[in-house]
């Protein structure tokens, strides 16, 4: 799946582009793999988000520095498993119980792995298993983050600019996240019209969501920053690892969850 910009100081054209075909080689691979899951729903997307949560707790244990990484790996595993037997509010618990236990048994760093990916996989399962909306859900904001990463990508790239947090991800631009900012909204409205929503409602979703993808990537550039890495891990060629492609997912997921669950009688999350 194509991230947020990361675009570099200007270079010749080759340069700056030279990444692009290797990122949609591998996004062509997986994204319609992504959609078919979500299509299918039920164990297709169970196992689709358990796999990558229990990457996700591997990628992790490995930026903390630990030579065992499968432990954590496994915890993340348990609150998947958890939260599939019994319901979202038990994952919730599980996510907390085990982030409280890794800290004394993995460290501070380590544990805090547990709610960033742990929050955000167990979002994704409770918003495509919602019985009448589910579907509308989650494709929403995978369209909402699909859209603003390409968005950012591809409008960082043609147009450039201002730095956006070169103390941070000194490769990503201000016109960068303004263009997946409106390009994702655009997306979340076209949703609404093509299931006879409300566009301007889902305009304004897409939008806050966007924003919360777009500080997660942020946030997971800052934690890259702080273990002295330049990619999560080398699980995607092109792209990096998890963490890297999977950033606004782990921040929005959980927002995205909270608006659904404020919606009543079967109401898409934007209302």
């Amino acid at each position: 799946m194509p991230a947020l910009s990361e675009v570099m100081d200007p270079k010749p054209a080759k340069s700056r582009w030279s990444d692009f075909y290797v990122r949609t080689a591998s996004a062509l691979v997986l994204g319609p793999l992504a959609l078919f899951c979500l299509w299918r729903g039920g164990l297709a997307w169970d196992l689709f988000i358990g796999v990558g949560m229990v990457g996700l707790g591997h990628e992790w244990a490995r930026l903390a520095g630990r030579k065992q990484a499968w432990p954590l790996a496994g915890v993340l595993l348990l609150i998947w498993g958890i939260t599939l037997c019994l319901g979202f509010s038990a994952g919730i618990q599980a996510v907390v119980f085990f982030a409280l236990t890794s800290w004394r048994v993995f460290g501070r760093f380590a544990a805090a792995g547990v709610p960033y990916a742990g929050l955000g996989g167990i979002s994704l399962l409770w918003l495509r298993h919602r019985p009448e909306t589910g579907l509308v859900d989650t494709t929403f904001l995978i369209l909402v983050i699909w859209g603003t990463d390409i968005g950012a990508y591809l409008v960082g790239r043609l147009i450039g600019g201002p730095k956006l947090a070169p103390r941070i991800s000194p490769g990503k631009t201000w016109s960068g996240a303004l263009g997946g900012l409106l390009i994702s909204a655009c997306c979340g409205a076209a949703l609404a019209l093509a299931t006879q929503g409300a566009p301007a409602h889902a305009f304004v979703a897409g939008l806050i969501l966007s924003f919360v993808a777009q500080f997660g990537d942020l946030l997971e550039s800052a934690i890259k920053r702080k273990v002295g890495v330049k990619d999560s891990g080398r699980t995607i060629p092109g792209h990096g690892g998890l963490f890297d492609r999977l950033d606004g997912f782990l921040t929005a997921a959980p927002l995205a969850a909270l608006l659904a669950a404020c919606m009543q009688g079967g109401m898409a999350l934007w209302g």
